[in-house]
């Protein structure tokens, strides 16, 4: 099992840069669309679109996995439950290309099913430019969400429990979140306020997913003395703003 990119290919879009010799340039013109997915049960398949917006060709690979959470977090693993059609693309300065993202099973199903959760990984290989430049190029990589719906279920939701914990050194909070629902939780933009009306943007951007049946755990950069007064957390949750239910460690108090 691999894992999903040192936890970071959580987030809708990754882009990273890769370090290339100077005889070598990649186009860092790699777009794609939409940035997630999510199948119905009653759909085999979706789409991306890959387009070049760069004066060079551009070339591509586009790879499934079966995305998984323990705790050592975000995990990969090879899966042929959904494929990607054409895997290995070219394009050329301008174009677009269409890739069918095929259901090679059947959705989940029964009593009690999940959503399930697939990352497909889109990454830019270095091609020799017809017109060398110096310095350090980019390659473009993408790591999307997908989501299968289950069947007979109209709208998948999470439920979550949320828990700080103090760190043996009494220095750090680690956040745990378990999400027992059917559906995955996205969550971004975390606050927290004290009861004094103080307010500390502990994440403005993606903190992360909890897939159903999954918890996962971060550590908070917040000193945990602003937890002594108590407080309440805010976060973006699937979109929208919500202020969860969290149970405190007794020993900060």
């Amino acid at each position: 099992m691999l894992s999903l990119w040192l936890r970071h290919a959580a987030r809708p879009v990754i882009v990273s840069a890769l370090l290339l010799l100077s005889g070598l340039a990649v186009a860092s013109g790699l777009q794609v669309s939409p940035i997630s997915v999510s199948l119905e049960a009653r759909e085999t398949a979706s789409g991306l679109t890959l387009s070049n917006s760069s004066n060079d060709k551009v070339h591509a690979q586009v790879r499934v996995y079966q995305w998984l959470q323990d705790e050592q977090g975000d995990q990969l693993t090879p899966s042929r439950g959904l494929l990607a059609s054409p895997p290995m693309i070219e394009l050329k300065p301008g174009e677009k290309q269409l890739i069918r993202i095929i259901r090679a099973k059947a959705p989940p199903h029964g009593t009690g099913a999940l959503e399930e959760s697939y990352r497909i990984l889109v990454n830019e290989i270095p091609v020799k430019s017809a017109n060398p430049t110096t310095g350090l190029q980019f390659a473009m990589s993408y790591s999307l969400p997908v989501f299968v719906q289950p069947v007979g279920v109209t709208k998948t939701s999470p439920k979550l429990q949320w828990n700080t914990h103090l760190q043996p050194d009494g220095k750090a909070i680690k956040l745990r979140v378990r999400n027992s629902g059917n559906g995955h939780a996205k969550l971004s933009a975390l606050s927290f306020m004290d009861t004094a009306g103080n307010s500390m943007v502990i994440n403005p951007g993606l903190l992360g997913y909890v897939l159903p049946n999954a918890t996962m755990n971060w550590t908070l950069k917040m000193p945990p003395s602003m937890l002594k007064a108590g407080g309440k957390f805010k976060v973006m949750m699937n979109g929208t703003q919500t202020t969860p239910d969290v149970t405190m460690d007794s020993s900060i108090r």
